[in-house]
């Protein structure tokens, strides 16, 4: 076999026999360990001294682990986040990065929506109350009584404003770089600063990047900022939201709820004050669950692989 290469991603790995004898026939030898949810440092040390590519999930490659792989030359990430590889020392010792842009973004975005109309609809709190035996109606309201705010427009935020403007919805759009035009003329989408968004918003929507200027962009001070009532939406990054300061303002009433699909430590700690929370409804990092979406990844990921290690694309 000319490479031998590392396979971590867990969505990956349980279909990847349907794809050993392609890898085999191009001369891809596999090394499959046991991941549960991902690898961290010390557990990537003694399996990368001879591997020449990886198909990776969110396992921390860490400088360390780079600079102990001496004949790695690519990590191909199964979806689009690359906040775990250390691209610096990536850079510095020639080793590709790939990733697969634009992976979830309808997935994540009908989760959203999701989430919105379980609080609109007051459909789990209504839920909750008829197992318990309590015939009680409760308030609701439609889309286009409400402002969703959209912190972060880029696939994954666009797919959300279309997803939701058609149902009447208002969407106020935030982002570091400029919102294109015609984006902006297509959905109806309002840009606007994050301090107007965060004042005006009844639902607040994280689509960011993690990276230095996104790291805990949720924290007191814009939980301060936020409309009474309001409700936050996490399906980027766990670390984009301060966690202690996202508690404080859903027990303060500050705010009045949150769904999150990604969190600081994963998996969530047993003693999270968040799963004693009547107002947050939590998924486990699925919002990007797709059989159709899955299995275009997994193609993706893989030729993003063999284009580096047989061509150096």
């Amino acid at each position: 076999m000319k490479w031998k290469v590392l396979v971590t991603a867990p969505y990956l790995q349980p279909v990847l026999d349907r794809f050993r004898g392609e890898l085999e026939a191009r001369g891809v030898a596999l090394v499959v360990p046991p991941v549960s949810e991902r690898l961290e440092e010390e557990e990537l040390l003694p399996l990368m001294a001879e591997i020449d590519g990886v198909m990776c999930g969110d396992d921390r490659f860490t400088r360390r682990v780079i600079e102990a792989s001496p004949r790695l030359k690519v990590l191909s990430k199964w979806g689009t986040g690359v906040d775990s590889l250390d691209a610096a020392a990536c850079r510095e010792r020639g080793v590709a990065i790939r990733r697969t842009p634009d992976a979830f973004s309808v997935p994540v975005a009908e989760t959203v929506l999701g989430f919105v109309l379980a609080f609109t609809r007051q459909i789990v709190a209504g839920n909750a109350d008829m197992h318990r035996g309590r015939w009680q109606k409760l308030p609701g309201r439609v889309l286009a009584e409400c402002t969703l705010g959209v912190i972060g427009v880029g696939d994954t935020g666009k797919a959300v404003t279309r997803a939701v403007r058609p149902l009447g919805m208002r969407v106020l759009g935030h982002d570091i770089r400029e919102i294109p035009a015609a984006f902006v003329e297509e959905t109806g989408l309002c840009p606007t600063g994050l301090d107007v968004l965060l004042e005006q918003a009844d639902f607040v929507s994280l689509h960011t990047d993690l990276n230095p200027t996104s790291f805990h962009l949720m924290n007191d001070a814009r939980f301060e900022r936020m409309r009474p009532g309001a409700v936050l939406i996490n399906t980027s990054r766990g670390p984009v939201v301060d966690e202690q300061a996202l508690v404080r303002a859903l027990a303060s009433g500050r705010i009045a709820g949150a769904a999150l699909d990604v969190f600081e430590q994963e998996p969530l700690p047993a003693d999270s004050p968040l799963l004693a929370m009547d107002n947050v409804l939590m998924s486990p990092h699925n919002a990007n669950s797709s059989s159709l979406y899955w299995e275009k990844i997994h193609r993706r990921t893989i030729d993003s692989l063999l284009g580096v290690l047989e061509g150096g694309k």
